[in-house]
């Protein structure tokens, strides 16, 4: 038989048109059930993914037995910091003197370790014979986080073993980015639910088992095998709140998980504050997913992914399930939605890898320019965050660790909120090509502009101030972040929303994984004592000039069906901005049109199951 017979019912394959509508849309009492169970646990991704801040962070040091003079004369040092995208770890102050914090700091005493011959840290400019912190055999230490111990005071990371810190943070960015790529993959295969629901329970042991760690590395490995957990319970929930919703609705509903998630970023100081030990505080966050336990019972496979591989009789098992919950009554099946699943029911399953989508011609395009997209978003973030509160920015306010905390929290929160009223005026490509304008503009400015104020401030006659300096580093880095931190998010969600359902996880993964190679930079640079900071600024600037260029390639996907198949996903094309005015001629072809042009598709089978007048992303107007 020919493919066309081969292919399911255009109405089945018209979810977002005759399936979910006949569902209730999101007005069914089951659906909005399931809406807010993808909701609850953004608050512990939240705890999750901001725990480094408060479990790694570089307390200040002097040397056991110094005593209150050494304390009280600035005995300190301080480690680097790093901001890693959304996952953060805030800056450290520039060092300042114990009495200046202790009423707020916490004391904790160290078990002791060799300080080895490592070359002494800096000292206070003032008592530079007290350089010798790393000659000791033990430290006294000062947190700031509001813990009385952490990973780095338990074990003694400083001078010679501070380099473990940076291993630390990578394993579960390195986790995270595996746990993407794998579960991805996996999710196209067996479903969302099982990989959902077996990351809960790895989550669990490992995450646990954290707590337990006798030793730097074995805290390392297993902050891995967490991270990899959690990778696959974010993006199993992020697939899984898309699908369930119709067109006019995704955007919302996604940006009310991401303010939850802010909400966990916000509440984590009061927790490090209850817990006071880190062994605690990673317990606690780490507890709450036993309530997604519960999901196993209560939580459905997506229906949505099986329609789009033909499973339908457990589709069909799942449609009673919705109408039975929702008591529907089988009348309101206007388009007959059940009688043409019967037919299909002798069906074997169709499933795809996301290699497939090697063998397309746009698909591939629009999965790659989100990647770059995704990657120079999450990376210049930390670029813009070392600028202002960085050492060589002296601003007494940014000088606490919760000030640090907040501001950062406080800029996400701003930018999720912008995302809200850009995307609704502008759409997801017009959004995401303003605010990684906007991202270039303050990437260029802060690197040219103030290399040129700080050259005339050299000149007594120029009126100029290094203060004048960081206040403009300050301004730029304040919009650049903003403006990233948005480039990052919408990036995601555009994958998300321009990929198949039959490989949404995997191309999500891909996109998630990017964000996560570019948050790696900054632990990296961290690591080589800041070292080629500076060019690594300059080519994060250089990828957000190419991505303006390409970001024009992708479609505009505000109020359009979600592709099922990678047939639709292929035709899923570029729109023009602006649309043709009336009696033109337009510039895109339609599907019996691109048939016809020899070159453009290797099979005719692609255009099968669209209509023979539909363009890139709707109608053509006759």
């Amino acid at each position: 038989c020919s493919a066309a017979a081969a292919a399911p019912s255009l109405l089945l394959l018209d979810y977002d048109g005759s399936v979910l509508p006949f569902l209730g849309g999101l007005g069914g009492s089951y659906q909005k059930t399931l809406v807010v169970l993808t909701w609850i646990p953004a608050l512990f991704i939240g705890f999750s993914q901001f725990s480094d801040s408060f479990l790694l962070d570089q307390p200040n040091f002097w040397c056991r037995g110094a005593g209150k003079g050494a304390e009280q004369a600035g005995v300190l040092a301080t480690g680097r910091w790093g901001y890693v995208g959304n996952w953060t770890s805030p800056p450290t102050a520039t060092p300042f003197p114990t009495a200046a914090w202790g009423a707020a700091g916490n004391r904790s005493n160290s078990s002791g370790a060799d300080g080895g011959d490592t070359p002494p840290l800096p000292s206070p400019p003032d008592k530079g014979d007290n350089a010798s912190n790393c000659d000791c055999h033990a430290w006294d230490y000062g947190i700031r986080t509001g813990l009385v111990q952490n990973v780095v005071s338990k074990w003694d990371l400083v001078c010679d073993n501070a380099w473990k810190v940076h291993i630390a943070k990578f394993s579960l960015l390195v986790g995270l980015i595996f746990g993407y790529l794998i579960t991805g993959c996996i999710a196209d295969w067996v479903g969302r639910r099982p990989v959902l629901l077996c990351s809960i329970i790895f989550i669990l042991i490992f995450g646990l088992t954290v707590a337990l760690s006798v030793n730097v590395t074995m805290f390392s490995t297993l902050r891995f095998f967490e991270g990899f957990c959690l990778a696959g319970i974010i993006l199993t929930l992020y697939a899984l709140r898309i699908e369930l919703c119709p067109p006019g609705k995704r955007f919302m509903i996604t940006m009310v998980a991401s303010f939850v998630a802010t909400a966990g970023q916000l509440l984590m100081p009061g927790l490090a504050a209850l817990c006071r030990d880190w062994q605690v505080l990673q317990a606690l966050i780490i507890c709450p997913f036993l309530l997604m336990l519960l999901y196993w019972s209560i939580f459905p496979e997506s229906l949505r992914w099986l329609m789009a591989t033909q499973q339908f009789e457990s589709a069909k098992k799942l449609i009673l399930h919705f109408t039975q919950k929702n008591r529907m009554s089988p009348e309101s099946d206007i388009k007959g939605v059940m009688p043409e699943l019967e037919k299909e029911l002798s069906r074997r399953p169709k499933k795809v890898c996301i290699v497939k989508v090697v063998g397309t011609r746009n698909l591939w395009k629009n999965i790659v320019v989100l990647c770059v997209n995704s990657l120079t978003g999450f990376g210049i973030h930390h670029c813009f965050a070392r600028s202002m509160m960085g050492h060589e920015v002296k601003v007494p306010l940014l000088e606490n660790f919760y000030a640090d905390y907040y501001t950062m929290a406080s800029i996400a929160l701003a930018s999720c909120l912008a995302m809200c009223l850009v995307v609704r005026f502008l759409g997801r490509r017009g959004g995401l090509l303003l605010f990684m304008i906007l991202t270039a503009l303050a990437s260029l400015l802060q690197l040219g502009l103030l290399n040129l104020i700080g050259k005339y401030s050299q000149h007594p006659d120029s009126g100029m101030s290094d203060s004048v300096k960081d206040k403009f580093s300050i301004a730029f880095s304040i919009v650049g972040m903003f403006a990233s931190h948005a480039v990052g998010s919408l990036s995601v969600f555009f994958c998300a929303e321009v990929t198949p359902t039959v490989i949404r996880c995997g191309g999500l993964g891909l996109v998630l994984a990017s964000a996560g190679f570019g948050m790696l930079t900054a632990p990296i640079i961290e690591l080589h004592n800041q070292k080629g900071y500076f060019l690594h600024h300059i080519i994060f600037a250089c990828c957000t000039l190419i991505c303006i260029i390409c970001i024009l390639l992708l479609p505009e996907s505000r109020d359009q069906s979600l592709p099922e198949s990678i047939s639709s996903g292929e035709h899923y094309t570029r729109q023009p901005l602006l649309p043709h005015k009336k009696g033109e001629q337009p510039l895109l072809l339609t599907n019996a049109e691109l048939k016809d042009y020899s070159g453009l598709h290797d099979t005719a089978t692609m255009g099968d199951g669209l209509p023979e007048g539909a363009t890139a992303n709707g109608m053509k107007s006759m």
